[in-house]
């Protein structure tokens, strides 16, 4: 699943794209939104939300989608061949006289009053990459359950929004954490939202997620997709297990040895 950052340069792109024209062609294929057109509207804003993107259109409405895992939107010139899906899987396009975007295998795609998006986005925590960005209200969601594992609270996004699974692995590396440790054991815990938004604000221009000093493909990450493999920093064959409920469940990433489980020594991660 795309996370803040990615989320974040896609929207910089689909506003370039789009803003400041009126639509010449809307085409959403959706059943719930199969009457509507927006054409002759036009774009005023791309605003990303932790993982959400905000399309504001004139005439105050709001074209919210969400990628998920699969979605993707795709920006095309006029003679430009679309490539990135069979047709069937198209959701939406909106297309100006300059640019085209296609959203492919979109499974979040909804319209509201651009004065209710609360409706959709007003369960999030404070946006890592937001102007609104609150470091004080995100430490204080993510100790509201102190007995939570920190893994856990780093990728709820009511706790803070934009954080998928690699930066949570990479986050409990960074804090030498146990992704399992109950947060409000986490010694300085204000690190956590500091850290991420350091992270997050690093790589939302590049095109290569980074969190290593390292510019190497295969060294750009500490622990994410790195199973078995020795911890750059120790090591340590890095481990994996699944974390969360069953609905949330995810893949984690640790060190056993850079990351000990808690600082009194007990043990709570899979063994």
């Amino acid at each position: 699943m795309p996370e803040g950052d990615t989320v974040w340069r896609l929207a910089q792109r689909l506003h370039d794209a789009l803003a400041g024209q009126p639509l010449t062609r809307c085409d959403l294929r959706v059943p719930q939104l199969a009457t509507v057109d927006l054409t002759g509207r036009t774009v005023l804003d791309v605003v990303p939300r932790g993982k959400h993107l905000l399309t504001r259109v004139e005439g105050g409405l709001t074209l919210h989608s969400h990628l998920r895992v699969d979605g993707a939107w795709k920006i095309y010139a006029p003679a430009e061949r679309w490539s990135g899906g069979p047709a069937h899987q198209i959701r939406a396009i909106l297309g100006t006289d300059r640019r085209t975007a296609v959203g492919y295998r979109l499974p979040v795609l909804d319209l509201l009053r651009t004065a209710e998006e609360s409706r959709v986005v007003g369960h999030l925590g404070p946006d890592l990459l937001g102007p609104d960005w609150d470091a004080a209200e995100a430490l204080r969601r993510l100790l509201a359950a102190p007995e939570r594992p920190l893994g856990e609270a780093l990728l709820d996004q009511r706790n803070l929004a934009g954080i998928g699974n690699v930066y949570k692995s990479e986050l409990c590396f960074l804090l030498r954490a146990s992704p399992w440790l109950p947060i409000g054991d986490l010694p300085a815990p204000e690190r956590a939202p500091a850290l991420a938004k350091k992270l997050l604000e690093a790589n939302k221009r590049r095109p290569a997620r980074t969190t290593t000093p390292s510019a190497r493909p295969d060294r750009r990450l500490w622990v994410y997709g790195r199973a078995g493999r020795p911890c750059a920093r120790c090591g340590t064959a890095v481990r994996t297990a699944d974390q969360g409920s069953p609905a949330d469940e995810r893949v984690t990433y640790w060190c056993p040895t850079c990351q000990p489980d808690r600082p009194d020594g007990a043990a709570d991660a899979p063994r």
